[in-house]
């Protein structure tokens, strides 16, 4: 018999050290909601466990207070300066929780002396630790030996954790009722604010839940649990915990009725990083004041752009200095859904419009192939069955560059981008972080500048606030040179802003503001992009079902959004010039070139460094007139003494056709004398459709009859005679404006133009067939 016994005590002894050592002591296999934290640490956001239960893994707040006014946590040393939920939880479910070492035996000798007398279990003797690990082992039966196991297993736990965070580790998994679990989320589902807020009536409502949580089902059992809430705030009162006067308040409070919905401050931000970081709390960098108020802004304009029959928005709010999302706006959340609000476009590829236009002209002004105000062609163009179009359909013939990037001309960003390069473009906004970039540059074209690619509003948005960085040396790898940056940024300061932001310089509290939009081919996709030193702020509007609307344009959608969430941020400085990387030279006034000698009205300006490998001014020439300075002239028809020199600006004939037109005080050159012979390399007029070497296909029109090809042309002289002929057959003569209709055959065909001076103009063409319902 004493040799059994022995044996029985050392199994039992062997299996108490087994378990003390073996058995697992933790919540490793729980399932976790997906939070998200603005930067001052409120809750924006939760998407439910995968067991599909509100279980929040930031329970800290069970015994720590969080101040949301100045962010700070305090942990609280003494049970006096406890929480309110934990000194009611510990009074209501162990008081000597803070002495035991896991297992009360007073507890369990009242427990075993009261379930005896009354023969049946009506107290239990478990502590707070014990409890704790029976929701580690939660499945497990409610038996005489689980009870040991526990007990056991308790006393493991109180040597590897103190009581604050056994505390926390049960405030954190105790059923709170339904599938509500943890105080974090019984405070957001039955009240509304974090525990941190929780008032002694409330903490007391939870603190007596996870012993009965059926209790708080909103349609029965009301009174039990008001009772149970009474007697324990009675009794924290007895304790000197509050006054009567608090007691009396506590009491007063009404009881939660149902669940209530948890924030919903950025969803689409939660679904992005719920894919990589799902069950974990995630502390963002959004400034929760500025996303309710930038979301509320988004909602606004919701509403008017429905009548436009525009269902969504978005909205990007970055912090230059730290690279860090301020406010995430995915989507609007208030037209009564079905229309796609679901889908986050921050992150949606989109076509571009117009906005990648300034990372073309920052890479031209950084190689030295561009100064801001040189003058970029804006004339009728035709690259292999391309044909641009401005928006307003009309040609200055030339323009400034910075006015072809602030008016966001088309055509002179498709000829600075042919003269760039596609490919290298192509490859310069892949470096950019355009991560959607992904076809090689040939299934792009020069369409690249024009909307032919897709981009998301995150990507942009950042490039754009790369700039910006760089431009206050923060980058330590900058795509392009500060001063590069500084121009493009002067130039799009000056865009005019949109209705209400016309005269904001009359203001002295008005922000300096560089800000780009872009609007996709059929007005799918609005955008805005706008950059400070200390901010960038990017907007798309449109339809996630990519359905276009009239008057979707980024100037009149996008732009009113972007300068309303601008005013929402703190006013800001403006740029400060990078004058070590500045020269200052002299600079054509009508050309934006490099002065010459004949430059008579030149501007010393600041231009990058690069800018020095430009081309001096090519449209200042000397002209030789005669003594009366009416006609041109040569040596060969005039006295070399009589011969007057002057300086003259001088367009090729197709932008001077056009040219002219908008800028009156453009003077042409003088007719030569009628006694002089025309000089060879003198140009006097060019054709602007077909160009030399255009392959054509002509259409059919509804009767079945070919179209018609329409000839056009340019000349220098307003009130000149061009002749036309086909193939040596004449076509007719022709006054300004210079368009002939002729039906050519199939193949290869020379036309040649003569005008009333003499000078000719030669070139060829083919003819491809018919299409049913192709163009020129």
């Amino acid at each position: 018999m004493k040799k059994r016994c022995k044996i029985i005590l050392v199994v039992l002894l062997l299996l108490g050290v087994t378990g003390f050592f073996l058995l697992p002591v933790s919540f490793e296999h729980t399932f976790y909601a997906t939070t998200i934290e603005s930067a001052e640490g409120r809750l924006m956001g939760a998407k439910i466990a995968a067991d599909g239960q509100w279980r929040m893994e930031n329970g800290q707040w069970a015994v720590e207070n969080y101040d949301n006014r100045t962010g700070a946590t305090t942990r609280f040393q003494h049970s006096t300066h406890r929480s309110p939920f934990a000194v009611a939880l510990v009074a209501f479910e162990d008081k000597r929780f803070y002495y035991h070492p896991g297992v009360d035996v007073i507890a369990i000798a009242r427990a075993l002396y009261t379930n005896i007398k009354n023969k049946k279990v009506v107290e239990g003797g478990s502590t707070i630790s014990m409890q704790t690990v029976r929701l580690m082992r939660r499945g497990k039966a409610r038996t005489l030996w689980e009870k040991c196991i526990e007990a056991m297993l308790a006393l493991r736990l109180e040597v590897r954790y103190s009581k604050e965070e056994i505390l926390k580790l049960y405030a954190q998994h105790a059923p709170f009722g339904g599938n509500v679990v943890g105080v974090e989320a019984a405070a957001w589902r039955y009240f509304g604010h974090p525990a941190s807020d929780l008032s002694w009536g409330e903490a007391t409502t939870l603190a007596v839940l996870p012993n009965a949580p059926a209790l708080i089902h909103p349609g029965r059992n009301r009174q039990q649990l008001l009772d149970k809430r009474n007697r324990l705030l009675a009794r924290l009162c007895n304790e000197g915990h509050f006054s009567k006067e608090d007691l009396a308040l506590a009491q007063s409070e009404p009881l939660p009725d149902a669940p209530l919905p948890l924030p919903v401050d950025a969803p689409h931000l939660l679904e992005q990083l719920a894919k990589t970081q799902e069950g974990k709390n995630i502390r963002t960098t959004l400034r929760y004041d500025l996303q309710q108020r930038a979301t509320g802004v988004i909602n606004r304009h919701a509403y008017r752009q429905r009548g436009n029959n525009v269902n969504n928005l978005a909205a990007l709010i970055i912090d230059n200095e730290t690279r860090c999302m301020m406010a995430y706006v995915g989507n609007v959340n208030v037209l009564g859904g079905g229309h796609g609000e679901q889908v986050d476009m921050i992150t949606a590829p989109r076509s571009t419009g117009s906005i990648l236009k300034p990372l073309l002209y920052a890479a031209m002004l950084d190689e030295g192939l561009l100064l801001p105000d040189m003058l970029v062609p804006d004339v009728p163009t035709y690259i292999n069955g391309f044909v641009p179009q401005n928006y307003d359909k009309t040609f200055d013939g030339a323009v400034a560059a910075h006015s072809a990037l602030e008016r966001s001309l088309n055509i002179p960003a498709v000829l600075l981008l042919q003269e760039y390069g596609v490919e290298r473009f192509h490859a310069l906004l892949q470096k950019a972080g355009l991560t959607t970039i992904v076809y090689p540059p040939v299934h792009y074209g020069l369409s690249l500048i024009l909307g032919g690619a897709e981009v998301t509003l995150w990507d942009i948005t950042g490039a754009y606030a790369a700039m910006a960085r760089t431009l206050q040396g923060m980058d330590n790898s900058p795509l392009f040179s500060a001063a590069a940056c500084w121009q493009i940024f002067n130039a799009l300061a000056e865009v005019n802003r949109p209705e209400g932001e016309e005269s904001w310089r009359r203001f002295p509290s008005s922000r300096k503001v560089a800000w780009k939009t872009g609007t996709s081919f059929g007005n799918r996709d609005a955008w805005a992009v706008g950059v400070t030193p200390q901010y960038t702020v990017g907007v798309w509007v449109g339809n996630a079902t990519g359905e276009g609307r009239p008057m979707l344009t980024g100037v009149a959608a996008a732009a009113p959004v972007l300068f309303d969430l601008f005013n929402l941020l703190p006013p800001t400085s403006w740029f400060s010039p990078p004058y070590d990387e500045l020269t200052k030279v002299a600079v054509c006034r009508q050309s934006g070139h490099r002065a010459t000698e004949y430059c008579i009205d030149a501007d010393s300006v600041w231009i990058a460094n690069s800018g020095l490998d430009t081309p001096p001014c090519p449209y200042h020439i000397p002209v030789h007139l005669d003594r009366t300075e009416r006609f041109r002239v040569t040596t060969d028809c005039e006295d070399p003494y009589r011969i007057v020199s002057k300086p003259w600006f001088v367009l090729p004939p197709v932008q001077e056709y056009f040219y002219k037109n908008k800028r009156h005080s453009y003077k042409q050159l003088p007719p030569w004398h009628p006694g002089c012979l025309l000089p060879a390399q003198q140009r006097s007029m060019e054709l602007l459709y077909p160009q030399n070497g255009f392959h054509i296909v002509l259409t059919r029109q509804l009767d079945g009859s070919t179209g018609q090809l329409v000839m056009q042309a340019a000349h220098r002289r307003h009130d000149a005679v061009i002749y036309w002929h086909l193939d040596q057959q004449y076509l007719g003569a022709t006054r300004a404006p210079h368009q002939m209709a002729t039906l050519p055959g199939e193949g290869t065909h020379v036309l040649t133009l003569v005008d009333n001076e003499g000078s000719s103009l030669a070139g060829y063409f083919h003819v491809d067939g018919e299409s049913a319902s192709g163009g020129q």
